[in-house]
This record gives structure tokens, C-alpha cells and sequence, in this order.
């Protein structure tokens, strides 16, 4: 099997790997036109899925994509469902309404994600990177574990992340930038990245007994995604001298086309069988900060999210 890389398309993954797409069920958020989640949906469908079903805040669209999908693989049963992530009431009628349409999933991919927006908070009181980011896809991996444990083993789930992550920490004590008063756009995105990496590790832990898998990735520096649209003018000044103070190098920027390649490894690459919980760039895993991989700082998180999302999940 060819070795990926920097350079790997998702086209080339998804032909390497045909036998982990053919006949498999995957759930992707955030599936709008031209972002990474609907070009990742494309390069799956040219291996004939059973399933795709794609989240997202609106249909309008979302439903080019579904064409597309329908045009390239015509037997996929392809679904949209609404999800609004900054609200765990939409979220729970999102992951019932998927848990009543399938029997099983294969591959969760939490792509959705919002970054370098002003302040805001969320339904539930949450800066909405780390709500949007991290705490609607918390719950919705949650509610949807029961299907990924009916697929019967070998069953993934994968966060994407970003380089971004080491920009900051989860500030536990702290993660509302004291109602506003010390936001910053970056530090916000960097502690919702690192969120979800921690959740990654946290999910490899407890689901491991489930044969269940869990990945986080950073997908490269895409500027062909819609994901920079919503970044506050004000906010692109700041991101350069945060580079440089933190002595960290831009990341190269990749096509569209690479841009999924890693998240398309961390579904199906089996090479990776044997690295859940880890973090991947280019498609292998890479060592990450201590804050974003110690074990006691998931647990934590975890701790965290069970508060704010109201619920227990223990497996």
C-alpha cells in the first residue's frame, strides 16, 4: 500500500482503500458547498458507501453536494439533517433523527467548525469556538455511540482539528475569556482545537473495550474552504504576531484535494489501527503538546463537557 503524505490527495486514499468505503455508513457535520466535509463526502462516494449522511445548518447548501454524491455513486442513500452545534437541543433532535434512520455507522467525522469570530456565547453559556467546536460534537459522538457499536467492531470516529491548537490551552478555569473581557479570536480557536484532541484521547480510552476508534487530525492550511469567511476583520492583524511570539512556523498550505487526504487516512488507513487516540498531520500521526495529549487534562475535559451538556456518558 502507497505510503501517504504532505502531497496525498483524498482521491488517492479513497482508491489505496475501496474495501473500507464500499458498503459502510458514514455521518460528516459540516457539509456545506466547497468546504472540506462536502469534498470529503465526494471522494468517499467514488467508493460506493451504503450511507453518507451530512450535517449541517442549512439544506440549501448542502444539497449540491448531495447531487453530486447521487451523480457519482447513484445506490448511496444520501441524507441531509439540520444540526445548529452551538445548541444541544438541536444537536439531540439531530442525533435522534440519525439514530432512527440507520442501523449502524461506520465512521463519525466531526468536520464542522467555526473560527476567529467574534464573541459570542451559545445556547448553553459556552464561547462559541469551544461550543461550536467541541461541545456539540461531545454530545453528538455521545448519543450516536450506540450505533458506532453496532457496526460491529473497527467502527471510527475522527475530530478535525488544526495546527492552530498549539495557540492555547483548555483554560478549564477560565474558557469564557471572563465574559468577553480578555477575548482573544486565536487563543478561542486554539483552546476549542485542543479540545479537540483531548476528546480524541478521551474517546480512545473509554470506547476501546467497543472496538470503537477515535483520531484527531489537522488537515493543512486551506484557503479554497468557506472556513475564513466568518473570521472577524479585526481578528486577521492579531494571528501573525501570535505566530511569531509562540516561535511557531505558518503551516504550508495544501489544494482542496490534499486538504481531505487526512481526514480521509484517519477513517481508513488500517495502518492506524493500532494509534487511536493520536494525532494526525499529513496523514501519520505527530506528537502533540503535553496540555493537548495528557490523560488527566481529557479527563478533565470530559469532566467539563458532562456539566455543561447536562449528561453522563459512561462506558
Amino acid at each position: 500500500m502507497p505510503a501517504f503524505n504532505f502531497s496525498t490527495t483524498g482521491s488517492e486514499v479513497v482508491a489505496a482503500l475501496p474495501d473500507r468505503v464500499t458498503g459502510k455508513t458514514f455521518v460528516i457535520t459540516g457539509a456545506s458547498h466547497g468546504g472540506l466535509g462536502a469534498h470529503t463526502a465526494l471522494f468517499l462516494a467514488a467508493a460506493n458507501p451504503a450511507e453518507i449522511i451530512l450535517l449541517g445548518r442549512s439544506e440549501e447548501k448542502v444539497s449540491p453536494v448531495m447531487k453530486e454524491i447521487s451523480k457519482t455513486s447513484p445506490s448511496t442513500i444520501v441524507r441531509f439533517i439540520k444540526i445548529d452545534l452551538t445548541s444541544c437541543a438541536s444537536v439531540r433532535a439531530a442525533a435522534a433523527e440519525i439514530s432512527a434512520s440507520v442501523s449502524k455507522i461506520d465512521v463519525l467525522i466531526n468536520n464542522a467548525g467555526i473560527m476567529g469570530v467574534k464573541f459570542s456565547l451559545t445556547a448553553e453559556n459556552v464561547e462559541s469556538h469551544l461550543g461550536a467546536n467541541h461541545i456539540g460534537h461531545f454530545l453528538l459522538t455521545n448519543l450516536l455511540v450506540p450505533k458506532l457499536e453496532a457496526s460491529g467492531g473497527g467502527a471510527r470516529i475522527v475530530n478535525v482539528s488544526s495546527a492552530m491548537y498549539q495557540f492555547s490551552p483548555v483554560m478549564f478555569d477560565n474558557y469564557n475569556f471572563s465574559d468577553g473581557k480578555t477575548y482573544n479570536a486565536w487563543t478561542a480557536y486554539g483552546q476549542s482545537k485542543t479540545a479537540n484532541i483531548l476528546f480524541a484521547v478521551a474517546l480512545a480510552k473509554k470506547l476501546e473495550n467497543k472496538g470503537i476508534k477515535s483520531y484527531s487530525l489537522h488537515p493543512g492550511v486551506i484557503q479554497a474552504t468557506g472556513l475564513s469567511s466568518g473570521v472577524d476583520p479585526a481578528a486577521w492583524p492579531v494571528v501573525g504576531p501570535m505566530f511569531e511570539s509562540k516561535k511557531l512556523e505558518m503551516p504550508k498550505e495544501k489544494n482542496i484535494e490534499q486538504g481531505c487526504a487526512t481526514t480521509l487516512a484517519a477513517i481508513l488507513d488500517p495502518a492506524l489501527d493500532d494509534q487511536s487516540g493520536s494525532f494526525l498531520n499529513d496523514c501519520n500521526p505527530e506528537k502533540v503538546l503535553d496540555y493537548a495529549s495528557d490523560a488527566s487534562n481529557a479527563d478533565k475535559l470530559w469532566t467539563l463537557s458532562e456539566k455543561i451538556v447536562g449528561e453522563q456518558f459512561c462506558y
